[in-house]
């Protein structure tokens, strides 16, 4: 029998209604918005953090009923403990995979997303070392008429990103490149900026082929960290 009154009395403990305002303003909550009818209790993510590692033991099923929960900090807590639990226990780590993707249209805010994806989906896959697996799995995420799997997608490369391999992102900027979504467009740009942080060359081939066809935003973003000339040269588009 399952007794989620500890947690959920921590979590409503720290609340505060002012800071719930501000965040559902932030995270788009109003009708018609990418986070329509997402509540907030205005806990910061330190607090989250706090108390995931309090109840990192968690047992699955009441992990799940967090995760389902209408209350984005709860669902932000359930992910913070699966990855705890992830990187703590290395034979549960294909269990807490399926369980992710069992729940995944439950991770459906963009820090949700930013929160877990790598950790646990592209951690899984890295250590996997199945290039065809991966690249299919990848790839039909990024081809998913859900906003939410799209972004999962590409951020899940950025495991791979830190361990230097990009094959699997530049792939995944391709597909996405044509995406409608400003959240799709921030964060291939983000993930193209990281590979510029640890590799120039890769990056600006990336750039050189497709820089006249990129929305803005994910140009802007790809470019951050280059020189000034640099960035006016690709933001030219001619």
């Amino acid at each position: 029998m399952t007794n989620l009154t500890p947690i959920k009395e921590e979590i409503l403990s720290c609340a505060n209604p002012e800071k719930a305002a501000i965040l559902q303003r932030f995270f788009k909550t109003a009708k018609g918005e990418y986070a329509e009818n997402d509540l907030f209790l205005g806990l910061t993510v330190p607090e989250s953090r706090k108390i995931a590692i309090n109840f990192k033991n968690l047992e699955f099923n009441d992990i799940e009923n967090l995760l389902q929960s209408k209350i984005h900090e709860e669902r932000l807590i359930a992910l913070f403990i699966l990855i705890l639990q992830f990187n703590n226990v290395v034979q549960n780590r294909k269990k807490i995979f399926d369980f992710y993707l069992k729940n995944i249209d439950c991770v459906n805010n963009w820090d949700l997303v930013d929160s877990s994806a790598d950790k646990i989906i592209g951690r899984y896959f890295f250590e996997l070392k199945k290039v065809d697996e991966t690249k299919k799995f990848l790839i039909k995420l990024a081809n998913s008429n859900k906003l939410w799997h799209r972004r999962i997608s590409v951020i899940s490369t950025f495991y791979f990103i830190k361990k230097n391999q990009f094959e699997h992102t530049i792939d995944l900027c391709h597909i996405l490149l044509n995406d409608k979504h400003d959240l799709i467009h921030k964060a291939t740009g983000w993930m193209l900026r990281e590979i510029g942080k640890r590799d120039l060359t890769v990056l600006r081939d990336f750039l050189n082929k497709n820089y006249k066809s990129m929305p803005r935003t994910t140009l802007r973003y790809a470019i951050e960290k280059l020189k000034m000339d640099e960035r006016k040269k690709y933001l030219k588009k001619d």
